[in-house]
């Protein structure tokens, strides 16, 4: 019943008006913040399935809402999206200023520094974002992910049926990295300081004879640094910026020893 109100308003917005339709579009982002929906959720064939009905319930949140003056002690904002309360019941850590919006899911055991966190995302137990680190409208954050940093991870609300970025679990991303439009990061996967990700970046694997690229996906327990290929130009000749996968993530049952005995092996910087 909710996706299909969404959907029917989603194609007619004078419907938006309707106190049934402003109820059904609320509940949803309720439901977002509580976790008991998401954007996007794993299967156990290692697939992502995007809900686009439920994309397009946030994207129908913001025009439904007034703008509000939030106050935090000396601290003023003015915003249509509340934030979330109620870390202390959630079992969550929150540092100052760690700000996350209304209609994010932040899971029990989660860490977060001074960031960001915005709404429709989800982000799992055991994972830090550290300070000035962002999670964007929609992010998955998978369970005891680092995002260290400055990392900026980038949200995806348009169009609706885009996949939203997502960083599976045990995954370490290093000081200010970048990875936005939808790129996929599969669980243990490292990222070395300053890599920056998007859908035509090319992730090039040089483990082997010959290189292999790939888009839009850093393989599982990928060791990952930043790198350039050159490419020719009307102009020139100019390097371009790119993604090098240098080695594999060893198997390891604890993940914190292997990380680090990744990052010293591979000298890659965090």
């Amino acid at each position: 019943m909710l996706k299909q109100t969404i959907e029917t308003a989603w194609a007619d917005r004078s419907l938006l008006q309707s106190a049934e339709v402003q109820h059904a579009v609320r509940e949803v982002i309720a439901m977002l913040d509580a976790g008991t929906l998401r954007v996007a959720e794993p299967h156990a064939d290692g697939s992502w399935e995007t809900h686009e009905w439920v994309k397009k319930a946030v994207i129908l949140y913001f025009p439904i809402q007034t703008m509000e003056t939030i106050e935090v002690g000396p601290f003023e904002f003015h915003d249509k999206i509340p934030l979330k309360k109620g870390f202390a019941e959630k079992g969550v850590r929150v540092v100052p200023h760690a700000l996350a919006r209304y209609g994010a899911f932040i899971e029990r055991g989660a860490i977060l520094m001074p960031s960001y966190v915005n709404i429709g995302a989800w982000v799992g137990s055991g994972t830090m974002v550290d300070t000035w680190a962002t999670v964007g409208s929609c992010a998955q954050i998978g369970r005891n992910v680092h995002l260290a940093g400055g990392v900026g991870i980038g949200g995806v609300l348009e169009p609706p049926q885009a996949t939203p970025t997502i960083i599976e679990d045990d995954c370490f991303i290093g000081s200010r990295c970048i990875v936005v439009e939808g790129v996929h990061v599969e669980r243990e996967a490292v990222l070395g300081a300053n890599v920056v990700l998007t859908q035509s970046t090319h992730i090039i694997d040089v483990t082997g004879p010959e290189a292999v690229v790939h888009k839009g996906r850093v393989p599982a327990r990928s060791v990952v640094i930043p790198g350039t290929y050159t490419k020719q130009f009307p102009a020139g000749t100019y390097q371009v910026s790119c993604a090098l996968i240098i080695g594999q993530r060893k198997e390891s049952t604890d993940k914190k020893v292997s990380l680090n005995d990744a990052l010293r092996e591979y000298q890659v910087a965090q």
